[in-house]
């Protein structure tokens, strides 16, 4: 049949007892049964086969079933149950029309059939209607009364207390007064309503006058009082076709029927189907897909309030279709739901305060930042940010808070306290490190260069003088990093500690400054040794003239050098005394003082060990072996120099020394006397001579014949043959140039003068004077031989 708003039936059980799932669903949904909740009632009719019982229903509840053509004869019309709902009646009524008893059509399986159709309508409905004749009253089988006995009695043993109201319809009701046959049926069975209606064939009008009166009945049925009262272990609407259907299944497999706990099953059932098709509804909601989304890239403002209120739409639509239902069950599929839902959340809920923590320490990274350019006080900074970061962070909480969900966002909030923690301790660090590291820059700077420059003076007063200067420094560095951590809010153990290195860097600077010296000592020493050896006391370059004590200067030099070796033996920064001086002087300096037989007896060397006495070795840079070595390498090196000296003074005073002795120049003039006489009557002797004089110095310059015999006799006799002859008409060459340039002038030059004449040699004097600036120039580089020698040293 089809089904309408308020005239639509459908089968429940078909003939071969098949439960119809899909057509009663759709019948509920249809009539929006589910929306009922506890009101709607249940009313079902049984009776024998051809009672009239759809017509009953047609009449009293204004169905449509299928009535028999009384025309055809007697036959089965309705087969199976079948369902429909009752037309204008408040509450909600339901009506099953049941197949009918003792047809023939099933045969044998007549009595099974019924007994399972009668139980199933005895435990759904509210009111069963039993429809049967008046004049089979009294009679053993017409009444039904052996089937009806038995579903009494499995009813009693199997269900629930709750009473289902028995209606008995009398029909086609004869003259037989109704207070008689009332007592016949109450004496069969108790607890049961009698209502008698008239022949529908005979008297019509009467019959449905009764059926009217009859139907009133019906209305407001479920009430206190009411025809179906009886609501204990009543089964919520949209429990309804699960309900009927898991009935059934117990009832065709002749298992227990227990209602109680079929009951809790259909509320397990259903509640668990309500639960699952509100979550879904919230996992499909735009709105929390919306957060969700929004909240993986950020914060959301609101986040709490607007997931709370979805939470509790959700939590309130379940309350309003399962609030019919056991209400144990009920509470423990919703605390199900919420916990499925807090699952559902949770991952948004922890991007949330991810997002907050993230952004609290970025805010709080800036404004810190922001605080420390300001110049405010790091200790000061961190404290009011700090503060201030953490309220904004509860804020965040609060903001985010989920009324439902009993969740703790302590743990986060002690991981962002610790982020910012790390972030001030790093700061902290990165600060600390650089005003070290500032400090120990201005100590590298103002140790490193005096530190070298006074080692590379050593003197007595050397070690003493970079004490001080390192005290000074020192003292000034530590006040000043004193003075600038006071702010950091740090513990006085690691301020000492600060201090403490920085004053160990300082003596480092200072330590590793005098090892990069010691390193360098050879070429300090021979530098000094040069410097007092190679110039005067006014540190003008000495010149080797024959009068200098070259062995005291020597010595002196030796000694200075002696003295800076000593200086950069040791490290000498914690004023204790030493004998390293001493010893060095005693074993290098002074050994030549001391006689032989001594040497020979003393046979221990005090350089022949690798510490000093009274010396740590972490503060030897030196050591004896070291020094003796270095010794010997300088003295090596510094030999040539001397060596050099010594030459230039012999050579000094050999160019000194070129008149000869006085007894030779006696034996000249006695010897020369005629020959000076000579000159004198003849002056033309004295020009030739002066020519030649001239010849002879001008090859002696050109020749460099002192500096040729400064390197012995044959290597200067030898070196002298071979530059002769060239050098020989090199002279003659620029003599003949000369002697051209009177002619190429003519009338233009002067005559010569009357002196040239009465000399004679008139036609050499510009020769003369060309060779006379020749050796005059040739003589500024050889008149002083030392100073070429000086020359020398310096270039070696």
């Amino acid at each position: 049949m089809g089904m309408s708003d308020d005239n639509c039936s459908t089968q429940l059980i078909d003939g071969d007892g098949a439960f119809n799932v899909s057509g009663v669903d759709n019948f509920v949904k249809a009539v929006k049964l589910g929306e009922c909740g506890l009101s709607y009632a249940v009313v079902s009719i049984m009776g024998p086969q051809s009672s009239g019982k759809s017509t009953l229903l047609n009449h009293l509840f204004g169905t449509n079933f299928r009535e028999m053509d009384a025309f055809r004869g007697r036959s089965q019309t309705t087969k199976g149950i079948w369902l429909a709902k009752c037309a204008g009646i408040e509450p909600c009524t339901l009506v099953m029309d049941l197949e009918g008893t003792d047809g023939r059509e099933r045969g044998e399986d007549d009595t099974a059939f019924e007994k399972q159709s009668a139980l199933f309508a005895l435990a759904v409905s509210d009111v069963v209607l039993i429809n049967m004749w008046c004049h089979d009253i009294g009679r053993e089988q017409a009444a039904n009364k052996p089937l009806l006995k038995t579903v009494f009695q499995v009813m009693m043993r199997l269900f629930s207390p709750r009473r289902t109201t028995l209606l008995f319809v009398i029909r086609d009701k004869t003259r037989t007064p109704m207070e008689n046959l009332e007592p016949l049926l109450r004496e069969d069975i108790q607890k049961v309503e009698v209502t008698a209606l008239s022949s529908y064939e005979e008297k019509e009008d009467l019959f449905k006058e009764q059926v009217a009166t009859l139907r009133q009945r019906f209305f407001h049925s479920i009430a206190p009082g009411g025809l179906a009262g009886d609501r204990r272990g009543v089964v919520p609407a949209s429990g309804f076709s699960f309900s009927a259907q898991q009935i059934w299944e117990v009832i065709k497999e002749n298992r227990d029927l227990d209602l109680p706990a079929h009951k809790v099953m259909v509320a397990t059932v259903r509640c668990e189907e309500i639960a699952n098709e509100k979550f879904v509804l919230l996992a499909e909601n735009e709105d929390w897909r919306h957060l969700e989304e929004a909240v993986q890239s950020g914060p959301v403002s609101g986040f709490g309030k607007k997931l709370s209120s979805i939470f509790h739409t959700c939590l309130s639509e379940y309350d309003a279709e399962a609030v019919f239902f056991d209400e144990g069950v009920r509470n423990a599929k919703r605390q199900i739901l919420e916990t499925k839902i807090l699952q559902l959340i949770q991952p948004a809920y922890q991007s949330m305060l991810a997002h907050l923590r993230s952004r609290t320490l970025d805010d709080f990274k800036e404004a810190f930042d922001k605080a420390l350019i300001s110049g405010k006080q790091f200790a000061l900074a961190a404290h009011d940010c700090s503060k201030h970061s953490m309220s904004v962070f509860e804020e965040g909480c609060a903001d985010a808070t989920i009324e439902q969900a009993n969740w703790d966002p302590s743990k986060v909030r002690d991981k962002v306290r610790r982020d910012i923690d790390a972030h001030i301790a790093a700061v902290r660090a990165s600060k600390l490190s650089e005003l070290n590291s500032l400090y120990e820059g201005k100590l590298n700077k103002a140790l490193s260069e005096p530190v070298e420059a006074l080692l590379d003076a050593a003197s007595d007063n050397t070690w003493p003088a970079i004490r001080n200067l390192l005290q000074r420094e020192t003292e000034s560095a530590v006040s000043g990093l004193s003075k600038d951590i006071s702010g950091f809010d740090i513990d006085q153990k690691t301020t000492n500690e600060m201090l403490a290195s920085l004053e160990n860097y300082a003596r480092s600077v200072v330590e590793a400054k005098a090892k990069e010296e010691a390193g360098r000592v050879l070429i300090r020493m021979k530098d000094r040794f040069s410097t007092l050896f190679s110039h005067d006391s006014d540190s003008m370059p000495r010149i080797w003239t024959g009068k200098e004590d070259i062995r005291a200067i020597t010595k002196t030099a030796r000694s200075a050098s002696l003295k800076l070796l000593s200086v950069m033996a040791a490290v000498r920064l914690d004023d204790d005394s030493d004998n390293i001086a001493n010893t060095l002087s005693l074993a290098l300096v002074d050994t030549t003082s001391t006689s032989s037989t001594n040497r020979s007896i003393t046979s221990f060397d005090p350089l022949a060990s690798s510490t000093w006495e009274e010396v740590p070795p972490t503060k030897t840079l030196i050591t004896p072996v070291q020094c003796k070595n270095l010794w010997r390498q300088f003295k090596t090196e510094t030999e040539y120099s001397v060596s050099q000296a010594i030459a230039a003074q012999e050579a000094n005073k050999r160019n000194n020394n070129w008149l000869p002795p006085p007894w030779a120049i006696l034996a000249l003039v006695v010897l020369g006397f005629n020959e000076f006489m000579t000159l004198l009557r003849n002056p033309l002797y004295l020009g030739i001579i002066f020519v030649g004089f001239l010849l002879a110095k001008a090859l002696w310059v050109q020749l460099d014949i002192s500096g040729e015999f400064r390197n012995g006799a044959l290597p200067g006799i030898l070196s002298i043959g071979t530059k002769f002859l060239p050098t020989v008409m090199n002279l003659l060459r620029k003599l003949a140039e000369e002697g051209q340039k009177p002619a190429d002038v003519g009338p233009q030059r002067n005559p010569p003068t009357d002196q040239s004449a009465e000399n004679g040699v008139p036609i050499y004097s510009d020769s003369a004077s060309s060779s006379s600036s020749t050796i005059t120039s040739s003589r500024n580089e050889i008149d002083h031989p030392s100073t070429l020698q000086q020359r020398r040293v310096e270039k070696n």
